[in-house]
């Protein structure tokens, strides 16, 4: 018999099986809700659970003999997470704060209101007509210059659920051919001209304690994440103290446990939100390598509500590299090159089936000439997915 607490993690995806990583060395048992017993998590951790995160009975059966119930995902309705609370089982995050990565117009309520900078929005309901999208459209291009990003306010990810509309006639294509998940609604916001975009990264305990990750540079190609550069080169002291300020300041005022990613545009406007992830984030998995104390080390600390561990990076770049599925993605066949080739390169595999764009693993290289480590990773990453 221990006192080693019991966390659930709803999803069964690579966040959790990375979660796995840190709660080994904490002594701390995971149980892991998933959809299917081959999900990236359920291969590696002994304790899983099948069922859909919407199904309420399985969601309150799972979270029975957990001590605390956090997310591989934000995706899990409130009103089943508030029946958790009610029964007295401890949710971190918790559903007052997820709705904001839940419903992207949330969000833009609720960061405006604590003064947050966010490009300029406006929300359109799911119920418009064609013509009144396209109006609605026009109207705000002609206010805010087009092209106008329009999205949909809930399930988007990975660039889904985002479309950039140059005028009033690809607005009524879409409006004519997109089909809204229920409950979503539409977002427009402003197209931002970018110099690079950022991420900050901030864990926070449930007693209030808070801690910064360096502020990183993230690329993304087709909507997705490829690659992060810690700490994001160039940067000066005043904006990287900005970009960790807005962190703090929205895990604050959402009242945020757990990691938090804010997703930030770095434009002629200054620092831009553009969004948040309530969990480890793609923009954090460098941290695994080339932090002090990892971000899924840090999730579970928080949502333990345990001391933070320091977030200084171990070396003076680290860039993580994800490897993005191909047709004939080769996997474990290209390992010994790739590995013969850099010692150094550090590689995380996520046990999931091939799929052209999916994200199969991410590889980590470190080290003090930018140029040099961008390199090495993305040598390595390309080496595994297409040798």
């Amino acid at each position: 018999m221990t006192d080693f607490p019991v966390v659930g993690v709803i999803g069964g995806g690579q966040l959790a099986r990375m979660m796995q990583q840190a709660a080994i060395a904490l002594g701390v048992e995971l149980k892991v809700l998933s959809v299917g017993p081959r999900d990236s998590a359920a291969l590696v951790i002994s304790d899983v659970e099948l069922g859909e995160h919407t199904d309420r009975e399985a969601v309150l059966n799972f979270a029975h003999e957990c001590d605390v119930v956090t997310f591989d995902h934000e995706h899990v309705p409130a009103e089943i997470l508030n029946e958790l609370i009610n029964a007295g089982i401890r949710v971190e995050p918790g559903p007052q704060a997820l709705v904001h990565a839940q419903d992207k117009i949330t969000m833009r309520e609720a960061l405006t209101e604590a003064g947050i900078p966010c490009p300029a929005w406006q929300a359109v309901s799911r119920e418009v007509s064609a013509d009144e999208f396209v109006a609605a459209v026009d109207a705000f291009g002609q206010a805010n210059g087009f092209p106008v990003v329009a999205k949909t306010s809930r399930g988007g990810y990975d660039g889904r659920g985002v479309w950039v509309l140059a005028d009033g006639m690809q607005a009524r294509e879409l409006a004519n051919q997109a089909d809204l998940q229920n409950n979503a609604n539409w977002l427009l916001e402003q197209f931002v001209p970018f110099t690079q975009e950022l991420a900050a990264q901030v864990a926070r305990t449930p007693s209030g304690q808070v801690l910064a990750y360096p502020v990183v540079r993230t690329v993304q190609t087709d909507g997705i994440c490829t690659e992060v550069v810690a700490p994001a080169p160039g940067l000066d002291d005043e904006t990287v103290a900005q970009a960790q300020s807005i962190a703090l300041k929205v895990a604050q005022a959402l009242g945020v446990t757990g990691m938090l990613a804010v997703e930030l545009f770095d434009s002629e406007q200054g620092l831009l939100v553009n969004e948040l992830a309530m969990r480890p984030h793609n923009s954090g998995h460098w941290s695994i390598d080339g932090a002090v104390t990892s971000q899924f080390e840090n999730h579970l600390r928080a949502v333990l509500d345990l001391p933070l561990g320091a977030t200084g990076l171990r070396a003076p770049v680290v860039v993580m590299e994800n490897i993005l599925g191909t047709e004939s993605t080769p996997g474990y066949s290209a390992y010994p090159g790739v590995l013969a080739q850099d010692p150094r390169i550090k590689l995380h595999w996520y046990g999931k089936e091939p799929r052209a764009g999916r994200k199969l693993g991410h590889v980590t290289a470190y080290g003090e000439d930018l140029d040099e480590v961008v390199g090495r990773a993305r040598f390595a990453a390309k080496s595994i997915a297409d040798q």
